[in-house]
């Protein structure tokens, strides 16, 4: 059966430098103010120049009442993905439910192995993250009895406890392009967060939306059920530019990369109220369409 798309989602896509470290977490802050749904913060943990994010996310959660936080998208060869889990749950239980969790299967990879992680292939790197989300998945299924058990090639878990659960079911989107990635989104995911930055243009969507719908339906999940995250640059921000992304490629939300205060005020008062009311306007008008042409009683 077919479900609702969910509703837009509107956020940020913010630098988190540590030359300047409130700077981030102003712009989170306005993130916050100006009515904008989420905050997200690259995650690099090989970069000097940049905060750790981990660490971040917990400090502007703590200084946030009502904003979703994130990275965007999670570094997983150099997060184990137990421990991840854990961490996910206890910030999403502090913030009472605030907290998204993204994945990525690492492209740095002279970076990641100069950490210390083993550097793997394209496809190696496909199924850890696959095995990194039955991970997650377990440690936050409190339901179950038994430890966690999962006999992976790159993940093992043998038997660790269960706990704590989240405050809400915690999304868990996933970023990548390519075919197998993709068909790991519709497998396992909860949502897809691609940068229009890195395809030749939004029409690339079109494609990659049917490779997660195809794969979603092998495997039994309503491909209506997967939110398509795009992350946007400020010169793709019109309301126009989005409603025409939202209702031609289903995409559900959109997070603006820039560390520009004007940018992030137009973004959360103009454009996001204005976006969400073309495609309520649009989604009416489909509505009606659709209707029958009211009957006349006829003559008596």
């Amino acid at each position: 059966m077919s479900h609702a798309a969910p509703d837009l989602l509107f956020g940020t896509f913010l630098t988190p430098t540590s030359r300047d470290p409130q700077q981030p977490v102003d712009l989170a802050l306005l993130t916050e103010r100006v009515g904008l749904d989420l905050v997200t913060f690259q995650d690099h943990p090989y970069q000097p120049a940049f905060l750790d994010t981990s660490t971040l996310l917990a400090y502007v959660a703590a200084r946030t009442e009502r904003v979703q936080v994130g990275a965007n998208v999670t570094n997983l060869p150099l997060r184990p993905p137990a421990v991840l889990a854990r961490a996910a749950a206890s910030l999403d239980l502090l913030t009472g439910g605030r907290f998204v969790l993204s994945l990525g299967a690492g492209a740095f990879w002279d970076a990641i192995e100069a950490m210390g992680a083993r550097r793997l292939g394209a496809g190696e790197s496909v199924d850890a993250l696959g095995e990194a989300v039955a991970v997650v998945r377990q440690i936050w299924d409190t339901e179950q009895r038994g430890g966690v058990r999962v006999a992976g090639e790159h993940h093992r878990v043998v038997g660790a406890k269960r706990g704590p659960a989240p405050a809400h079911p915690i999304p868990i989107w996933i970023g990548g392009y390519r075919p197998r990635m993709l068909r790991l989104v519709g497998r396992v995911a909860d949502g897809w967060l691609p940068s229009l930055g890195y395809l030749p243009g939004p029409h690339a969507l079109t494609d990659l939306n049917a490779t997660i719908d195809e794969s979603a339906r092998a495997a039994g999940r309503d491909p209506d059920r997967i939110r398509r995250v795009l992350n946007i640059g400020p010169d793709v921000a019109t309301p126009e530019q989005l409603a025409e992304l939202a209702l031609t490629y289903r995409i559900t939300g959109f997070i603006m990369g820039s560390d520009d205060h004007r940018h992030i005020a137009e973004f959360g008062e103009r454009t996001a109220p204005e976006t969400r009311a073309l495609v309520a306007a649009a989604g009416a008008s489909a509505l009606d369409a659709t209707r029958p042409e009211p009957r006349g009683e006829g003559p008596r």
